[in-house]
C-alpha cells in the first residue's frame, strides 16, 4: 500500500514516518526542503520536493498514486501563512483526491491531524469545570485554531464512497524533541523556587505523549473502523502530577505555595503594560485550567488508549 505524508519533517511527522517504515509500509514524504534528519533508513522512504503554499505546484500530479495520506501540515507562528497552508491547502489537494479515486476507480483514504484547540476555551472561564467530547461544537480562537476548524470542515463534507477520513485532536503533544519550550519555561520556573499554583486544588493538566500520537495516527490510517471518524486524544492528568515531575527530575523541592486567582488576576493586570511581565491571562487561564477533554471514543471504537503516563514521561524535555 502506498502512503503519503505531508509534513513528514516535523516533530509528529517524523515519528509517524519512522513507525510507518518499522510497519513495512512504502513511504513517500512531501517536503519543500531537502530530506534530512529524519533519523531512520531513508532508503525505504521516497522524498517528493513541492511547496503546498505554491499555487503553480500540481497537487493532482502527486496524489494520484496514493491509498492513503496522511497530513501533517501545520503553520504555528506565521499568521498570514495559516490560512493558505491549513485552509486552500486542504481543499486543493480534497479535490485531487476526488479527481485520482474517480479516475482510478480506487478509494483514498485521509488522515488529518488537527488540533484538540478546535473546541476554543471555556465560554465562562477557565476555572469552570468542563467536558469536552467530539460532539462538543468548535469554537476556535485565534487564527491557528481557527485555519485548522475549517480544513477539518472541508474534509467531514468531501466524504463519499471514494473519499474517507480520520481527524485526530490531540491536545498539547510534548516529547523529548519538540519545539515548543513551554514545559522547559515551567521546569525552570520550578528549579528556580519561582513557581506557585493559582486558585483552587484539583486544576487539569491536557498533555499527551507524541509517541501516543502517532501510534493512534497508524490506527487511523489503516484500521477500518476509523474511517470518517473524528477522534480526541488527551492524557488528561491532576496539574500537581506534572509540577511534581518536573520537581523530581530536577532534584528540587515541589512547589506548595498557593495563591489566590483573583489576586493574581489584579496584579496581572496592574502590571499588563510591562511586555516582559510573566503572570499574561492566558498563563493564568492554563494554570487554573478544569477543562477535561473526554477520549472514551477513540477507547471504544478502536480499543486504544494512551499508555505513556504523563509523570514517568514528562521528563524528557528536561
Amino acid at each position: 500500500m502506498n502512503v503519503l505524508i505531508i509534513g513528514g519533517r516535523g516533530f509528529i511527522g517524523r515519528k509517524l514516518v519512522a513507525a510507518l517504515v518499522l510497519e513495512g509500509y512504502k513511504i513517500t514524504v512531501l517536503t519543500r526542503l531537502q530530506a534530512d534528519h529524519l533519523n531512520v533508513n531513508t532508503s525505504a522512504i521516497t522524498f517528493m520536493t513541492g511547496d503546498l503554499l505554491d499555487q503553480e505546484f500540481n497537487v493532482d500530479k502527486i496524489i494520484e498514486h496514493f491509498e492513503v495520506i496522511y497530513n501533517c501540515a501545520g503553520e504555528i507562528l506565521n499568521e498570514s501563512l495559516m490560512y493558505s497552508l491549513h485552509v486552500e491547502a486542504t481543499r486543493r489537494l480534497i479535490d485531487s483526491c476526488k479527481k485520482a479515486a474517480r479516475k482510478q476507480n480506487h478509494k483514498i483514504h485521509w488522515v488529518q491531524l488537527s488540533s484538540i484547540g478546535v473546541y476554543g476555551s471555556s465560554q465562562l472561564k477557565a476555572n469552570t469545570e468542563r467536558i469536552v467530547t467530539e460532539e462538543t461544537r468548535p469554537s476556535p480562537v485565534g487564527q491557528y485554531e481557527v485555519t485548522k476548524t475549517l480544513a477539518d470542515e472541508i474534509i467531514v463534507k468531501a466524504a463519499d464512497e471514494l473519499f474517507s477520513f480520520s481527524i485526530l485532536r490531540p491536545s498539547n503533544v510534548y516529547g523529548a524533541e519538540m519545539p515548543n519550550n513551554s514545559i522547559r519555561q515551567l521546569a525552570m520556573m520550578i528549579k528556580k523556587g519561582l513557581f506557585f499554583y493559582i486558585g483552587r486544588p484539583n486544576a487539569i493538566s491536557n498533555y499527551v505523549h507524541v509517541d501516543d500520537v502517532v501510534d493512534a495516527l497508524v490506527l487511523c490510517g489503516f484500521d477500518p473502523r476509523a474511517k470518517d471518524q473524528v477522534f480526541n486524544l488527551s492524557n488528561d492528568c491532576d496539574q500537581t502530577v506534572v509540577i511534581n515531575a518536573l520537581a523530581e527530575g530536577q532534584s528540587v523541592s515541589s512547589p506548595t505555595i498557593r495563591l489566590n486567582e483573583s489576586f493574581v488576576t489584579i496584579i496581572a493586570f496592574m502590571f499588563s503594560w510591562f511586555p516582559k511581565f510573566p503572570l499574561k491571562k492566558s498563563r493564568i487561564d492554563a494554570l487554573v485550567n478544569r477543562t477535561h477533554y473526554d477520549t472514551s471514543k477513540i477507547k471504544r471504537v478502536l480499543g486504544f488508549s494512551p499508555s505513556r503516563d504523563v509523570n514517568k514521561t514528562i521528563v524528557e524535555l528536561l
